[in-house]
């Protein structure tokens, strides 16, 4: 394979299913080597690889959940001991429960938190000495639309971890550019995976065309709409972008309000 990441290594979270599949799958399909985490899918993340490999790639899947700052280091230092180095940190991983701001469960919060916030500062804080050494780096957060304030019932603390994102890559991106490292945020609109499954549960294709009625462009999004956002923060056609919060969401059209 050759493209755009010819040469370059990418660590993925979450890479076994959903948006995280289809970023793995693009940036191999664009030359880079894909180290696919996964927490406990490791048959979906094994048939990732095989996919990669099948298509002349290169990839390794490693177990990690990212909550855990130990499982965090030893999945880099296999990834570094395979490939030499990582290049290119895509943080993907996150999960989603139902809540309001006055009725939710306060474990399941420390978990989104864990998870959806902390998760991303392991792997930060992980990867980037060694990029800072190379004065190269390219880090891509993945946050949602839900951050930004969207109108959707029964997500508030969610949004909450995913608004923390949203701040935490802007810090990130202040702390990081005199190295030589771009950070970024992706927030997506509906995209069709399995987190929105669970949020809207019942009579899915009714419920896409709802959903999909929230957006000017009149769909719900597929998870390569944010594979190729990655591809392109991650390539060095981004390389003078950094701190943002980029939405790929289809023109949604719900949100709470129009203040800052």
């Amino acid at each position: 394979m050759s493209g755009r990441l010819e040469g370059k290594v990418a660590l993925v979270t979450g890479g076994s299913r959903g948006i995280g599949r289809a970023i793995c799958a693009r940036l191999a399909g664009d030359g880079a080597a894909v180290v696919v985490n996964f927490a406990r899918k490791q048959d979906a993340a094994a048939d990732v690889v095989a996919q990669i490999e099948a298509a002349g790639g290169r990839a390794l899947a490693v177990g990690a959940d990212v909550s855990d700052r130990a499982a965090v280091n030893r999945m880099v230092g296999a990834a570094v001991r395979e490939y030499g180095r990582i290049d290119i940190l895509v943080n993907n991983a996150g999960i989603l429960a139902r809540g309001t701001a006055l009725e939710f469960d306060e474990v399941i919060f420390d978990r989104m938190m864990a998870v959806n916030v902390k998760g991303i500062v392991h792997t930060v804080q992980a990867v980037a000495p060694g990029m800072a050494a190379r004065r190269y780096g390219r880090i891509v957060n993945i946050s949602s639309l839900a951050g930004l304030g969207t109108a959707v019932a029964n997500t508030t603390p969610y949004a909450l971890t995913k608004a923390a994102v949203i701040n935490l890559t802007k810090r990130q991106a202040f702390e990081l550019g005199h190295d030589g490292i771009t950070v970024n945020a992706i927030c997506p609109g509906f995209i069709a995976t399995e987190m929105l499954a669970s949020l809207e549960p019942h009579d899915q294709e009714e419920q896409l065309r709802a959903l999909a009625s929230k957006a000017v462009l009149n769909r719900v999004g597929d998870p390569d709409d944010i594979a190729r956002v990655v591809l392109f923060l991650a390539s060095d056609d981004a390389s003078f972008v950094t701190g943002q919060a980029l939405a790929v969401d289809g023109g949604r059209m719900d949100f709470l309000t129009g203040s800052a």
